[in-house]
């Protein structure tokens, strides 16, 4: 393979067809009759004004699964300029949009009906908040006069908990039930600031099925909204920059560092500092750099404790990372010597992993604060050492049993990760800890993991949004691929993304790190599927290898498909995935067999 992009750009996309939605729309009491042929009135709907809202906040896509409640507002999203996705499952939806948003940063509908829609889509939605992902859900509501009268897959306080699914909170940064058609520069006006400002965005837009269709009687909003993007004061800036320049000290990259990799580099090559990463951090800050000491956290690099023993900094600046679990399994090596300097957009999160260490929080968007920071720090002053780096292990192809994940993770390193610019993602599980052990990334926004809701089916479903924008491969497990897919999704809609299966026929981290943990006789085996059979039954592409030999040939037929792609790839289940962290992790918490 020579080409060095292999981007996929959404004009390439196919169009949903328009002319299939006519046969959508089959009469039954939870789907709409027909779509609305009648003249339209002078004055837009209420479903009219929110979807123009949502077309000038700059969003494209909407995905979801429809339903009678959601159905005038599922026809107009269908006659506006937004792509309409019909998915199989709302929270493959909700993940898709989570990535789709990721990969071009526009903001992403997720659509459901009454009910169930709205239940099945909260997973994804979580994923959502805790990626930092700019999501609006839009939901149907059982009408005020329905309210309690067991209508169809009723919505309301006496069906469901109102708090928390139809209000701000922990879930969503803004929620509201539209009850008229007068809240609507309100809700522009929430929604605009929201998705103008710097990191994650959550909504939720409930409206009653009637009040989709009711007549606007205010003027849809056309006003510019702008908001100004966190920075501290340069009193702060100032003092951070004194803090660093007295010693030698770390650099630790997180996600919410990921528009900022030019400044962090720069950073690191004028003062020396040695720089370690989140899970989700990777590639922010080159992982070939000599200054790079490793990777934190879940499947951490060895070179990052070498480095802490031998080499401990005084200080630690912290950029756009919460340093929870997955990040730091809140290990006492981590502590340097003097204490943090946090910096983050989100005010809470500084001091929240180490409560008893000391932190100098900053509050601040992480490039604009170091473009300041460039300006005030000196050049390095002290004789830099001789840094540990990660070291890669070398695998040699070997000719009788079942494929390695290791030789795959290598192959996936040589053809895709160094010859492509594809987005890789792995799924929770194994296949979260072989790829973040094994594969090296020099540019951010090249791999995408979830750590903090960490679900099955995020990268699965997930990467049929991110392909949308560029080519994007899911490296998953056969549980998850079993769990929630979307390749049927990626058929109708055309999008080449590409799926590698580690099938060894059970929940191999839960078997693994179970007997690790010293606990016997639970049952992981899933029986053995073939994948490859079961893509092609719903029309993608697909191949089935077994053997270390077929693994090369095999990603590059892959990656040259014009069409969706699984490889199914039975491996070895023997060999022992990088888990030991999140084992010691769980063994100190107190989960220990007798």
């Amino acid at each position: 393979m020579t080409a060095k992009s292999i981007s996929q750009t959404a004009n390439n996309i196919q169009s949903p067809n328009r002319l299939a939605v006519d046969t959508a729309f089959e009469s039954s009491i939870f789907t709409p009759q027909s779509k609305p042929t009648e003249s339209r009135p002078t004055q837009p709907t209420v479903g009219e004004a929110i979807v123009k809202i949502l077309q000038d906040l700059g969003v494209r896509y909407a995905f979801g699964v429809s339903g009678g409640g959601i159905g005038p507002l599922w026809a107009t999203l269908y006659q506006s300029d937004i792509e309409v996705m019909h998915f199989r499952h709302e929270s493959g939806a909700a993940f898709a949009a989570t990535e789709a948003y990721l990969a071009s940063e526009r903001p992403v509908v997720v659509f459901t009906t009454t009910g169930p829609g709205i239940t099945n889509a909260l997973t994804g939605l979580f994923a959502a908040r805790g990626e930092g992902a700019k999501v609006i859900l839009l939901s149907a509501t059982t009408p005020a006069g329905n309210r309690g009268r067991w209508a169809c897959q009723e919505t309301s306080a006496y069906t469901m908990p109102v708090a928390g699914l139809f209000t701000s909170g922990t879930l969503f940064n803004y929620a509201t039930t539209i009850e008229t058609g007068t809240e609507i520069p309100e809700i522009y006006r929430r929604l605009a600031g929201g998705l103008t400002q710097p990191g994650g965005f959550v909504a939720h837009i409930s409206i009653p099925t009637p009040i989709q269709m009711a007549s606007l009687k205010t003027s849809v909003p056309r006003k510019m909204f702008t908001q100004s993007v966190p920075t501290a004061n340069i009193e702060a800036i100032a003092k951070s920059a004194e803090l660093l320049s007295v010693a030698p000290f770390a650099i630790w990259v997180g996600f919410g560092a990921r528009g900022a990799a030019p400044e962090i580099r720069a950073l690191a090559e004028k003062t020396g500092a040695a720089v370690m990463c989140s899970p989700r951090g990777k590639g922010i800050f080159p992982e070939n750099h000599p200054q790079f000491v490793g990777v934190t956290g879940f499947s951490s690099d060895d070179s990052v404790q070498k480095y802490m023993r031998q080499q401990p900094p005084q200080r630690i600046l912290v950029l756009g990372t919460r340093l929870g679990e997955p990040t730091s399994f809140w290990d006492k090596t981590m502590v340097p010597l003097k204490g943090f300097i946090h910096v983050d957009i989100n005010p809470e999160v500084p001091g929240v992993a180490y409560p008893a260490v000391p932190t100098f929080a900053i509050s601040s968007e992480v490039k604009v604060y170091l473009q300041t920071l460039l300006n005030q720090i000196p050049d390095c002053q002290w004789q830099p050492k001789l840094l540990p780096n990660p070291e890669t292990p070398i695998v040699t192809r070997r000719e009788i049993g079942l494929v390695r994940p290791e030789l795959l993770m290598n192959q996936i390193q040589q053809q895709i990760v160094e010859e492509t610019d594809a987005i890789v993602m792995a799924e929770a599980g194994n296949s979260f800890a072989w790829a973040t052990k094994l594969l090296r990334f020099n540019q951010p926004n090249r791999y995408r993991i979830s750590t903090g809701v960490g679900a099955m089916g995020h990268a699965v479903t997930g990467v049929v949004g991110a392909a949308l924008s560029k080519k994007a491969v899911a490296v998953v497990g056969d549980g998850a691929m079993l769990m929630n897919s979307e390749v049927s999704t990626a058929v109708r809609f055309g999008i080449p993304a590409v799926w590698i299966v580690l099938n060894d026929g059970r929940y191999n981290m839960c078997a693994q790190g179970m007997a690790l943990q010293g606990f016997k006789g639970v049952d992981t085996t899933i029986p053995h599927t073939d994948f490859a059979l079961l893509a092609q039954s719903m029309g993608a592409d697909s191949l089935r290898i077994d053997k270390e030999e077929d693994v090369a040939a095999a990603i590059a037929q892959a990656l040259n498909s014009p069409v969706p792609f699984v490889l199914d790839v039975v491996i070895d289940p023997n060999q022992a995935a990088p888990i030991n962290s999140r084992v010691q992790s769980l063994l100190e918490q107190g989960a220990k067999g007798k």
